[in-house]
């Protein structure tokens, strides 16, 4: 399960004090989340989708770069916002990654990976926090379900996929085509 800490006014210095216990930390405007380490379905698709769109950003150098967690992703005041979504892809400017921490406005997609504990915070606070912190693509992979939710801006209503998966980075290349039923077939079973 989520957690979030009773204690709403952290910091990432104090975070950054917390002992290694495998879970993992996220702070959202000072409150403190925190999330069991993963499953082995979830770190499989991780790995997988990782894989897939660095394979195909490859293919269009300078638009971005596929990245994974742990990483961290600020917004806002830096000081109390930290996120480390599972997958995600850099903007890359003139042939370069931004700085590290990457800031949020800095992601052309944003993806977690749904875990039964994690529902909520993926699918409503987390998207919330991306997609107004100017994340072009926002996705929630739902290994259970075999299926992905997609939002593309604040006023999308999202929509569910479970056979095809398009995505474009940039209207002037081919978009990455993902054939949802295959890849969760090939990840998982």
């Amino acid at each position: 399960m989520v957690m979030p800490a009773t204690h709403t006014d952290w910091t990432v210095e104090m975070l950054d004090a917390l002992p290694e216990d495998g879970r993992r930390y996220e702070l959202i405007d000072g409150a403190l989340l925190v999330t069991p380490a993963p499953g082995e379905s979830h770190q499989l698709i991780v790995g997988d989708l990782y894989a897939v769109l660095r394979e195909y950003l490859r293919r269009w150098p300078g638009i971005g770069r596929a990245t994974l967690s742990p990483s961290d992703v600020r917004r806002g005041d830096r000081r109390k916002n930290r996120v480390q979504p599972d997958v995600f892809v850099l903007r890359v400017t003139d042939g370069h990654r931004p700085e590290y921490p990457y800031a949020l406005d800095r992601l052309l997609l944003a993806v977690e990976v749904v875990s039964p504990r994690s529902q909520r915070y993926d699918y409503q606070v987390k998207r919330d926090l991306y997609l107004r912190g100017g994340v072009s693509e926002y996705w929630v992979v739902n290994p259970e379900s075999r299926n992905v939710s997609r939002w593309r801006g604040l006023d999308d209503p999202g929509e569910l996929l479970s056979l095809r998966l398009d995505w474009r980075p940039s209207p002037v290349i081919e978009p990455l085509v993902i054939d949802l039923p295959r890849f969760f077939e090939e990840s998982l079973d």
